[in-house]
């Protein structure tokens, strides 16, 4: 009996069927002998996990996309066999707001088809990521996981916002007093409006849709200003209409437009008119000096008040120091005094607090007696205070 064995370790994903013949022949003469093929299959383990063919995925959406629908698939693949090769997908949402806006999404276990249960919006979010994990169905079970990063694309869904020329009444009308007497080049009104979008869709042009002169009246396409193209003449109206559109620069153009209501004047009326809005503004501006008076007053109090506080604490600590040491026996509150004598050749200087009446100088004491040179003229019996 022969035994077949293996001399190393098979790999079925390298080598998955062998044909092996087997011969045995016998010692007569001549010798006989026989044939024997075997066909050999490497059964599969669980021993390769799922793999995605790049570690980071990228994805683009437009905003505004329909909810429900597909937006992207992930798939991996298995070198494993039968169940072991069997993958399912789940998607690893992560915590906080990663979470919150990852929770509209959805993926096909089977498949890797994910879909977005809602319409995302540019303006709201513009960029998130969450993970793809792909387990194969073996025992054990292995795994691995993808990163797709999501950038959400502008679209041009937001029309042309009027700022100014805004009417009392929210209408994007107003009406502009300039005299008569003006001349080319004089700076009516600007108008002004932005757009929520970004890039291409936020660039915006201004154009005269509208106007009873065009000879009269001129519009920068690019900053909104509305200019004067020559002076006035008697024969020209009092009075013109002006509508502004205002456009933005997407794909689809959208649009709002503006009304400017020019009144030609004399120039005392308009000289009238600049006082009174002038007045207003000088109203403006006294209010907030007035306000600006009454803080600063106030933070001067303050402070005032707090250096004095200060001050009579320091007072009250220093009065109660110097209260702990001084003595009151024979002392009238005088700092020192002293008295200088002779005694034979030296001189000598008595410093002490200054006595009050009844004080007695104790004879043969020099406890507080210092002996000074005497560099003048020596003089018998002389004694100063």
């Amino acid at each position: 009996m022969y035994s077949l064995v293996t001399k190393g370790r098979l790999d079925r994903e390298l080598v998955p069927h062998y044909d092996i013949t087997i011969t045995a022949t016998d010692l007569g003469q001549p010798a006989l002998s026989s044939i024997k093929t075997l066909s050999i299959k490497v059964a599969d383990v669980n021993d390769n996990q799922p793999e995605f063919s790049i570690n980071f995925l990228e994805l683009y959406i437009f905003e505004n996309n329909a909810p429900g629908a597909s937006i992207f698939s992930v798939r991996a693949s298995d070198k494993d066999v039968n169940e072991n090769a069997l993958i399912s997908y789940q998607i690893n949402r992560g915590v906080g707001t990663q979470n919150e806006i990852t929770s509209s999404l959805n993926i096909n276990q089977e498949t890797g088809v994910i879909h977005s249960l809602k319409s995302f919006d540019f303006e709201g979010i513009k960029t998130f990521q969450f993970h793809v994990l792909a387990t194969d169905s073996g025992t054990p079970s292995l795994s691995s996981n993808v990163t797709v990063n999501v950038f959400i694309l502008d679209q041009n869904n937001n029309v042309p916002v009027i700022l100014y020329p805004v009417s009392a009444n929210g209408s994007a009308e107003v009406v502009e007093e300039i005299p008569r007497n003006v001349n080319a080049g004089n700076l009516v009104t600007k108008v002004r409006a932005y757009d929520a979008d970004i890039g291409y869709n936020d660039w915006l042009l201004f154009s005269l849709q509208e106007v009873s002169d065009h000879s009269l009246f001129g519009l920068d396409r690019y900053t909104g200003q509305i200019r004067t193209l020559r002076s006035f003449t008697e024969t020209d109206e009092a009075q013109h209409k002006l509508i502004i559109l205002v456009k933005d620069n997407g794909n689809v153009s959208l649009s709002a437009t503006a009304t400017v209501i020019v009144k030609v004047v004399e120039p005392k009326e308009a000289f009238a008119a600049s006082d009174v809005k002038n007045t207003v503004k000088d109203e403006e501006e006294n209010n907030v000096t007035f306000y600006l008076i009454i803080t600063l007053a106030s933070v001067s109090v303050l402070f005032l008040i707090s250096i004095i506080v200060l001050v009579v604490m320091q007072c009250s600590k220093s009065t109660d120091y110097s209260s702990k040491y001084l003595q009151d026996t024979n002392y009238d509150g005088t700092l020192c005094h002293s008295i200088q004598y002779r005694s034979g050749d030296k001189r000598y200087m008595l410093v002490g607090p200054r006595m009050s009446i009844g004080s007695t100088i104790v004879p043969g004491s020099n406890g507080n007696t210092l002996v000074i040179p005497d560099h003048r003229r020596r003089d018998s019996g002389e004694v100063s205070k």
